[in-house]
């Protein structure tokens, strides 16, 4: 079937895609408040899951690893779902914008406690035992010595779980937040024009995630600097 396509159509889906500019513009400030505070919240709790992996308790152990390997063995929308529109069955009630959060954070903190744990793993056990041989103390060397180190070699995974999250916001329109892709939606309902909005939509997500990655080679090359002086 040959699909074509005249200047005139090609004019309309442009201005459908710059008149859906503002309403998605206004939008992006949810999308970034989402992954920001995923992130934010998920990476203290990341570390604390990486520590009990990382643990000689047994039982901490196999319940962080229980959890690490269910959040990143389903799928986030199934998680979202369970959040939302599961827990008022047990009696616990969430407005949108807690359920999206508390999923996110709790997906993106496996992910992290992944990253984090390989990266105090990857760390020369030698480095742990000069600590101790220098009187520091197990929370002073994995303080000082152990996480500096960790922080460098977790960085560009932890950025892409930025960037992942900056995406996976999106998964949060279907519980009536207004965020990027739910702003589309909406403008797509008044003007029965689908290409448009979505490609302005899948641009401004492209821009973020574009900036986030300049971000992060900026603070790789800063670390290196760090390292090597």
């Amino acid at each position: 079937m040959l699909v074509t396509m005249d200047i005139e159509q090609l004019k309309l889906v442009w201005q459908s895609a710059w008149n859906s500019l503002p309403t998605l513009l206004a939008a992006t400030p949810v999308t970034l408040g989402f992954a920001l505070g995923a992130m934010l919240l998920g990476l203290p709790l990341g570390f604390l899951v990486a520590l009990a992996r990382l643990s000689r308790f047994g039982p901490l152990r196999w319940l962080s690893s229980v959890f690490v390997s269910f959040m990143r063995g389903t799928p986030l929308l199934v998680q979202i779902f369970v959040i939302y529109y599961g827990l008022p069955s047990l009696g616990v009630t969430l407005n949108p914008i807690a359920g999206g959060i508390i999923a996110l954070t709790l997906n993106a903190a496996a992910y992290l406690s992944e990253t984090i744990r390989a990266a105090i793993l990857s760390i020369p056990h030698g480095q742990r035992e000069a600590a101790t041989s220098l009187g520091l103390s197990g929370a002073q060397t994995m303080r000082l010595i152990i996480l500096p180190q960790a922080a460098r070699v977790a960085l560009p995974s932890m950025s892409n779980t930025l960037i992942g999250l900056v995406k996976d916001t999106s998964l949060v329109s279907v519980i009536t937040v207004v965020e990027l892709l739910r702003s589309a939606q909406l403008v797509i309902a008044r003007t029965f024009e689908p290409f448009g909005p979505y490609l302005m939509a899948a641009l401004i997500y492209w821009l973020i995630s574009s900036l986030l990655e300049l971000v992060q080679r900026a603070l790789e090359r800063r670390f290196s600097r760090g390292f090597t002086k």
